[in-house]
């Protein structure tokens, strides 16, 4: 028999969708491992309070970069492992999408940790290529460039060429080849040069369109043929080294990466054919990160584990390959949510309990003059049972159809009576599933959904969340989580299950007083670059956090936006605040509603004020 411990965890289900990386110890708290087989851990909860007593405000970013690194070792060695049981005689080469967290701290890791396998970046702007020429990577790493390119960009990426970057210029649209031929010939140099082709297959899940003959990206056969005829007139064949496709993000499937993997081959095939010694293929992105732990198709999983990723590409390309008698490329992966999702955890306290329905409702009493509808309510409110919840929630409603506003308070008693025998059946239907969300309580979270959690607003993008303590003891409520915005948006009310999507998420009960922290994991892909200042809610604290033997060590602490920050967005220089805001104190002292010393004090603590966190607390 299950301890109330176990039934916690599986209740959140951590096992399922933890990676390895995330447990609960027995003092009820979540704790971090930085890596699956590692049997060293930090201690949440101490961390949290640690930087509270460092005066650092919730909400926060922590950061594991030993996670980072052992992705990054797990995604190389998948590969290797895969080319050496089958035998594959071309190399695999990795690159991080900047896009997919450009934070400098997050690239050196993956770098760092990656120098030895070679690891590169991906870039898709100019702002992304300025900053990856700075970056410090292995020699022998590729800088991938992508995205639409004008002058500007181009010339950049032919100077980090000239820098001794090992940097590929991917052909998006044919007008590009020209401009790059005509700077290269200006410059003295002869680029590398790659296309990217649009595939007939599509991923599958949110972002299936992203692959497909629709596609935003990609050249067409005919298109390819051209660049290919431009280049032999130019004498520079020899610089194309690259075909480069991508089918979508997080792609949930492994039958769709397989079909663009097969296709994709036949088409390198085809281009050696034509005698260019075309070096790499680039699968792109795609690799989905298990963000539900049911290991399905399901938009928020993907049905295969890295291995299988890596076993699938090296197989099929291979396969191809030999059938078509063409040398086996090095393969390229664009490998960035799988490598940067799990490092980074949000932390954020719950700030108060905002009034449901089930707040109302008071001790009722009858008696023999009241009317015989509320006379019956109290009956079914006192009798209701396991046995007759169902028979008893119909007859309350029937009632309630009847004379609503007699039995309002009794109506909902009976509901919330009914519902919580129904929650301790084995199968709940889905009347007693919408009469959960309908009397759930609704906490009010220290945080912006649109800042830290954009996906979660934007694309119903699902991330596991849970308490970081209290653990063994089981959760009394079932709540939704609205943010601090102005916005009716602001809310999430759809969770992680292995089995479906909850609509509620079980928490303790909150008093006043008594911290309750919640954590959101896998937030280290997408979201802190997407995330936007609605209601001008700036960027969270974040710490760095190192595990070790002896626990763990906070190695940089990094302040969020202030409230000047987040007003100089919005063009509020300091002087503009500050001059205005005197002015208007100084007209109060005309009116004499204020003295000068309180105009002066009022002033001062209005600059004070300016220093501030975003967020409350």
């Amino acid at each position: 028999m299950k301890n109330i411990l176990e039934e916690t965890i599986q209740t959140y289900g951590i096992e399922n969708w933890g990676a390895g990386f995330f447990d609960v110890n027995k003092k009820g708290h979540l704790i971090v491992r930085p890596s699956e087989e590692d049997v060293s851990s930090v201690d949440v909860v101490e961390v949290v309070e640690d930087l509270l007593k460092r005066g650092v405000k919730l909400p926060v970013i922590l950061r594991f970069p030993q996670l980072l690194a052992h992705q990054v070792r797990k995604l190389t060695s998948s590969f290797q492992a895969s080319i050496k049981e089958f035998d594959y005689k071309g190399n695999h080469l990795c690159v991080f999408p900047m896009k997919v967290n450009p934070r400098r701290d997050v690239l050196e890791e993956v770098l760092r940790e990656g120098r030895r396998y070679n690891f590169g970046v991906e870039v898709g702007s100019k702002p992304e290529l300025y900053g990856a020429l700075a970056l410090d990577q292995a020699p022998e790493s590729l800088v991938v460039c992508n995205g639409f390119k004008d002058e500007s960009y181009i010339r950049l990426a032919l100077m980090g060429l000239r820098a001794g970057k090992k940097l590929i210029l991917v052909i998006e649209k044919v007008e590009e080849l020209h401009i790059i031929l005509r700077q290269a010939k200006e410059a003295g140099i002869r680029p590398n040069i790659g296309i990217r082709a649009r595939l007939y297959s599509r991923g599958s899940g949110k972002w299936e369109k992203s692959g497909g003959d629709t596609a935003k990206f990609g050249l067409t056969t005919s298109e390819m043929l051209e660049v290919v005829r431009i280049l032999r007139e130019n004498n520079m064949i020899d610089c194309l080294k690259m075909l480069h496709f991508h089918i979508g993000s997080q792609i949930t499937d492994i039958k769709r990466v397989k079909n663009a993997i097969k296709e994709a081959a036949r088409v390198y095939c085809k281009i050696r054919e034509m005698r260019i010694d075309i070096e790499y293929l680039n699968v792109g992105g795609g690799m989905g990160v298990d963000y539900d732990g049911s290991k399905t198709s399901f938009d928020s999983s993907a049905n295969y584990t890295m291995q299988e990723f890596a076993n699938d590409v090296i197989y099929t390309i291979k396969l191809v390959c030999d059938e078509e008698d063409a040398p086996e490329p090095t393969i390229i992966t664009e490998s960035g949510r799988i490598v940067a999702a799990f490092h980074a955890v949000i932390i954020t306290n719950i700030q108060d309990e905002i009034e449901t329905v089930l707040d109302d409702i008071s001790k009722v009493t009858t008696n023999d003059d009241d009317p015989q509808v509320v006379i019956e309510l109290k009956d079914l409110m006192e009798n209701v049972s396991s046995k007759t919840h169902r028979e008893y929630y119909h007859d309350a409603l029937e009632h309630k159809e009847e004379l609503f506003t007699l039995f309002n308070l009794l109506f909902w008693e009976v509901c919330e009576r009914a519902n919580r025998f129904a929650q301790q059946s084995k199968i709940i239907s889905e009347e007693f599933e919408d009469l959960k969300k309908i009397l759930s309580a609704k906490y009010l979270c220290n945080f912006s959904v649109f800042r830290c959690l954009p996906d979660s607003w934007a694309i119903e993008q699902l991330f596991p969340i849970m308490p970081i303590h209290k653990l063994n003891s089981a959760p009394s409520e079932h709540a939704t989580l609205v943010d601090l915005t102005c916005d009716s948006d602001g809310i999430i009310d759809k969770f992680v299950d292995l089995k479906d999507i909850k609509e509620t998420l079980e928490l303790h009960h909150f008093s006043p007083g008594d911290p309750y922290y919640l954590a959101f994991f896998m937030t280290g892909a997408y979201q802190e670059v997407m995330g936007n200042f609605h209601n001008l809610f700036g960027t969270l604290n974040e710490a760095h956090v190192i595990i070790n033997r002896e626990g763990y060590l906070i190695k940089k602490i990094i302040t969020g936006s202030n409230l000047g920050d987040v007003l100089a967005l919005a063009r509020y220089d300091r002087n503009f605040l500050f001059e205005n805001f005197q002015k208007h104190a100084q007209e109060q002292v005309k009116y004499g509603r204020l003295t000068e010393a309180e105009a002066v004090e009022l002033c001062l603590e209005y600059e004070k004020n300016i220093s501030n966190y975003t967020y409350l607390g």
